[in-house]
Parts: C-alpha cells; sequence; structure tokens
C-alpha cells in the first residue's frame, strides 16, 4: 500500500452549531477511530446537491466504519441565515450531522475553494485526501476500503453506530413544495417535493383534494397511489390535458393525467447525464440531469435542465429530446443559443413571443427569443446579488427559482433568497418589488385576479392581489408604440456609443472589453451582421426586399476602477438593450447611432 501523505485534521468550527446531531457538541476528537467524510455544501448550488445523493450510497455501504459530516458554507446571503440551513437539511433529506458555518472558519482551515469539496479524515484524525466537484463516490469507496483494512490491521479503527439524530417530522400538509400549476378544473397541482408527491388542492389553494404518488423516494410507473417520484418539481399542461413532471432527481419526465391518475415516464432513464453522453434522441434512451422545471412553449416541452446549466427540450410528437441551449458551462453569456451560458436554470415561463427563464445562480432573469437568441433582463453574474429595485441594468435579485408571466405581459420573479416576489417590466425596464416576507418563494400561479405564490420554507400557498398596473394589457406606457426609426437600404453602419465613467476605464486584461449581440425579427431582416462579437460598431446589410421589422441590439461594456493607488479596483458591467422598429427607405441615412443610457 503506498504511503498517503497525512495532514492533522482541523477541528469543526461553525458560529451556527450543529444540526441532526440532538443536543451534541461534535468533534473529531469524538469521532477518533472511525473514517470521516466532510462534505463541504452549500443550499444553493446543484453540484452540492448532486453530491448529497452521492453520499448516501457510501453512508450505506459503509454504515458502522464511516462518519458523514456535512458542512453548510454559504455563498449567498441567505444561505448564512441558520433557520435556510436548518430548512436545507430537511429539504434535501440530509441524514447525518451538519455543521453550520456562515463565516466560512472550517472552510478556511481546510483551504476549500470551491463547492463541493469532500475530505477524507483517517480513524487518527489526519486528513488523507481531497476531492472537489462530483462524480467521486468510487474513488472515495476504494480508499475507504483501504483504511478499513489499514486500521483494522493497526487495531485504531473502532465501529459503531453514526451519530444522527433525526428531526421530529412536522404536520403540515405540504412540505417544502415547489411549483404550482392551474389546472382547467379550476383546482391547483402543487409539487409537494420533500415528500414525493403531487398534491392536487381544492380552488382555495388549501383544502387538499387528493395527492398522487406513494409518498417514498422511487421511480415507478402505476397509477396515483402507487407510482413514486423522487423530488419532483416542475410542472406543464400538455394539449391533452395532461401534466409533464420535472421529476429532478430521477433525472426524468413523467406524465399524470388528472382524468385517470395514471402516472408515466416520457423522458429519461432513471441515471444522471455525464458529460459525452447523448444529447438528443428517443427521450427514453436519454439520461438527463436534474430537470428543475418545464414549460410549453412552440409544441414543445422545454426543460430548465439545472444539472448542466441548459435547456433542453422534449417533443410530444415523436417523443425525442434535444439540447436547445447552452454549453454545460456555468455563467451568464448571452447570444446564439448554442453558445450561451446559463447557470442552474431553475424556473421557466412561456409568452407568445419569449421563452423567460430564472437562470438561479447567477441571480439573473434571462430570455430566449423566437430566433433562438438568448439575452438577460436582469443579473450580471454568479457574484452579483441583492436587493435592488430599478432600471433592470441596476437592478438585483438573490437566487431566484421561479417566473410568472402576467395577465399585461410584465413577469413576476420568485426572487427565492430574497423572499419576495419581484416584477419586471419590459417596456419601460423597470424592476420593482410586489412583495416582501415570503419565506423562500419558488413559483406563482395567477388565478384570476390574485397571484398564489408558492411559499416553499413556510409549507403553503399565499395568496396576494396583484396590483392594477399589471393586470391589463392596455394599462398606458406598458405598451405604448416605439417611434419606427428609417435606415437606408443595403449597407447600414451600426455604431453604440460609450464614455466610462468618471474614474473608471475599459478592462482589456484578458481580452476584449465590448461586445455587441445583433439579431433581427423576422431573421431574414439581415442577411449580414447577425451574431456575437468583440467592439461597438458592425456593418449590417439590410434585405431590401423587406420594409419593416426589428433590430434586437445588446451590447456589453466592462470597466475597472482606475488609479494605482487601488489594491483591488472593482470593476463592472455596462449593458443595454433596444428593440429597433425600422423602415427600410431610399434616401434615409446610413448610419445607426445608439448611446448607451447615461452618455451625454
Amino acid at each position: 500500500m503506498a504511503k498517503r501523505v497525512r495532514v492533522r485534521a482541523p477541528e469543526l468550527v461553525g458560529k451556527g452549531g450543529w444540526i441532526n446531531a440532538g443536543d451534541r457538541e461534535l468533534s473529531l476528537g469524538a469521532l477518533r477511530g472511525r473514517i470521516v467524510i466532510v462534505d463541504f455544501w452549500t443550499s444553493g448550488c446543484i453540484n452540492c446537491l448532486h453530491v448529497l445523493d452521492e453520499l448516501k450510497t457510501l453512508e450505506k455501504r459503509y454504515p458502522d466504519t464511516v462518519v458523514m459530516v456535512g458542512v453548510h458554507s454559504p455563498k449567498f446571503a441567505h444561505e448564512a441565515e441558520h433557520r435556510a440551513v436548518v430548512d436545507a437539511v430537511e429539504r434535501y433529506h440530509v441524514e447525518h450531522p451538519v455543521l453550520d458555518d456562515p463565516e466560512l472558519i472550517t472552510w478556511n482551515q481546510y483551504a476549500v475553494h470551491a463547492w463541493p469539496t469532500l475530505a477524507v479524515i483517517d480513524p487518527e484524525g489526519y486528513v488523507v485526501a481531497q476531492y472537489s466537484g462530483e462524480g467521486h463516490v468510487d474513488a472515495i469507496g476504494q480508499l475507504v476500503e483501504e483504511l478499513e483494512a489499514e486500521h483494522t490491521a493497526k487495531g485504531t479503527l473502532r465501529r459503531g453506530n453514526a451519530p444522527y439524530t433525526a428531526p421530529e417530522p412536522e404536520p403540515t400538509s405540504l412540505r417544502f413544495p415547489s411549483k404550482a400549476l392551474l389546472l382547467p378544473s379550476g383546482t391547483i397541482l402543487v409539487s409537494d417535493t420533500t415528500r414525493h408527491q403531487l398534491v392536487e388542492l381544492a380552488p382555495d389553494g388549501e383544502s387538499v383534494l387528493h395527492r398522487v404518488g406513494s409518498g417514498e423516494r422511487g421511480f415507478a410507473d402505476g397509477h396515483a397511489e402507487d407510482a413514486s417520484f423522487n423530488e419532483p418539481q416542475g410542472l406543464a399542461p400538455l394539449g391533452d390535458g395532461s401534466v409533464v413532471v420535472a421529476d429532478t432527481l430521477n433525472h426524468a419526465l413523467r406524465r399524470y393525467d388528472p382524468a385517470t391518475g395514471d402516472v408515466t415516464t416520457l423522458a429519461g432513464t432513471g441515471r444522471q447525464w455525464i458529460r459525452g453522453g447523448p444529447i438528443s434522441g428517443p427521450g427514453r434512451e436519454i439520461s438527463l440531469s436534474s430537470p428543475w422545471d418545464v414549460a410549453l412553449w412552440n409544441d414543445r416541452v422545454w426543460i430548465a435542465m439545472a444539472g448542466v446549466h441548459q435547456l433542453w427540450a422534449y417533443d410530444p410528437q415523436d417523443g425525442n429530446v434535444a439540447v436547445t441551449a447552452g454549453t454545460t458551462d456555468e455563467g451568464l453569456v448571452d447570444g446564439p443559443a448554442a453558445e450561451a451560458w446559463f447557470a442552474q436554470p431553475s424556473g421557466l415561463a412561456a409568452s407568445e413571443d419569449r421563452l423567460w427563464v430564472a437562470d438561479s445562480e447567477t441571480s439573473a432573469l434571462r430570455w430566449v427569443d423566437l430566433d433562438g437568441t438568448v439575452r438577460t433582463a436582469v443579473g450580471t453574474g454568479l457574484f452579483d446579488f441583492g436587493h435592488r429595485d430599478g432600471p433592470a441594468r441596476q437592478a438585483l435579485l438573490q437566487h431566484p427559482l421561479g417566473v410568472t408571466v402576467l395577465p399585461d405581459g410584465s413577469v413576476a420573479v420568485a426572487d427565492t433568497y430574497n423572499h419576495a416576489l419581484r416584477r419586471y417590466d419590459s417596456t419601460t425596464g423597470e424592476v420593482s418589488t410586489l412583495a416582501t416576507d415570503l419565506r423562500e418563494p419558488s413559483d406563482a400561479v395567477i388565478v384570476g385576479d390574485d397571484i398564489l405564490v408558492v411559499e416553499s420554507a413556510r409549507h403553503q400557498l399565499t395568496r396576494l392581489r396583484l396590483p392594477q398596473i399589471a393586470l391589463h394589457p392596455t394599462s398606458g406606457v406598458h405598451h405604448r408604440r416605439l417611434d419606427l426609426t428609417e435606415v437606408a437600404p443595403g449597407t447600414l453602419c451600426l455604431e453604440v456609443v460609450f464614455r466610462a465613467p468618471a474614474g473608471q476605464s475599459q478592462d482589456t486584461r484578458y481580452g476584449p472589453s465590448t461586445r455587441l449581440l445583433v439579431s433581427a425579427s423576422p431573421p431574414e431582416l439581415l442577411r449580414t451582421g447577425q451574431g456575437g462579437d468583440a467592439g461597438l460598431s458592425r456593418l449590417l446589410e439590410t434585405d431590401s426586399a423587406l420594409s419593416e421589422g426589428v433590430l434586437r441590439i445588446s451590447a456589453t461594456v466592462v470597466t475597472c476602477d482606475d488609479g494605482q493607488e487601488t489594491p483591488y479596483p472593482a470593476c463592472h458591467i455596462h449593458q443595454q438593450d433596444w428593440d429597433l422598429p425600422i423602415r427600410i427607405a431610399e434616401g434615409a441615412p446610413a448610419r445607426l447611432s445608439l448611446k448607451m443610457a447615461g452618455q451625454a
């Protein structure tokens, strides 16, 4: 056996204390003689949730030699709240002790740099291995068996039960519900995620009519009382009156027929998609990865594939699934669907010409155009979050999980980690707050003049009255007609004017500091010049066979603070979008100049 480098394991310390340990304060000294696997995770990270599921295998395989310990290490401000950690431990069925470390004390002591990270401590209290990311179960299992043999021979292995104390179950009708759907009958279907069921509620949004699913974690088709789910979430109607369900931890799409009570499987193998696997084909033969929400748009069921940071789609006509947007890279990059980056898309809602996306890890509201272009309404990146209303380019969200199109065409966002319901008006570009003091809202559904909000961490649906401005599509400025801009036929010179604010300059240290994205509706309006590239100017060629259309233009500029006296200068992202109706006319200007907001 190869000799391992061993480092004495730092003590497990966290200001929030221990969860799932009864009244005990655990220490590594008390666990001496056992193999300890420390899981550094945070509740909003999809890879962390995958690892939680993977670790269940090791917990079952080595029940008397391995002790699993979670260390909750927050990214978002909300995740540092103790109540949120307690809720997450129950929500995700964590069946081992968890240390709440809101100040990242233990995270720093173990020199952890990424979520998730696993550290293995041998029975003598030394760290012998560390793994980042998911998919390490087999390697850890092999290491555990080596450690068992080594420390049995040395007499330093101590067998026994894990120091886990299960929480008392709460007698609520719903437990961490996730998504809701208004059925044609007027009743409301809710995904009761932690109890692995669907629940049909009366129109009051409270009275339980019946449950779908056995309530046990599983993957079985059949009638309502026999079928089983594994943390179901998103719901969407199909044209035949049935409902498609994002069965998240089964990595599958299921179909529930309210008329018969039957549950069947549409797509997914029950195994998680891994890099290199097929990305299109018959639904029952293709693996999925943590589908979080679904929406019917343009005759296909679009899937928020949170586990791989993509959008996929299922075609009800031929039963095939395929990737529709995203590269699997995690981040916020707009552009053609095949080039765009997402970060845990978790909420979907369809309007006539847009598919709206709640992109949770970038705290962003985004949309997909009919031509497949991905754009961002609110949000700037993985580590930019908060609660700020105002112009969309300045507004902030915090890990939103749901999105709902309102009657006037604006969008309600379940701003989950801000405990708020927000509203984005695409005509004015403004973000406002509709309601606060909602515990982890994850979705909302329109019922008449009301909106029913799924308060996931309060285990209920809460009815709110929509403001008049959001109820009617003819309400004032929200549907003002934009003036047409006349441009010359043929070649058109587009330029965006930007001047950096005082004390800032464009940042070119890591490549171009600007990006210009251009598309058109209809797409045939532009012969050349569409797509994304660096720079703030572009030559476009219009099709003279068309007289009118809309140019969709998005400009992004990165600047950083000037001055060498600033050791860690802040960097800023400036972004502006234009939907510009144009008319092609002889004698009109051949140059189109647009000024970014705030430019003189």
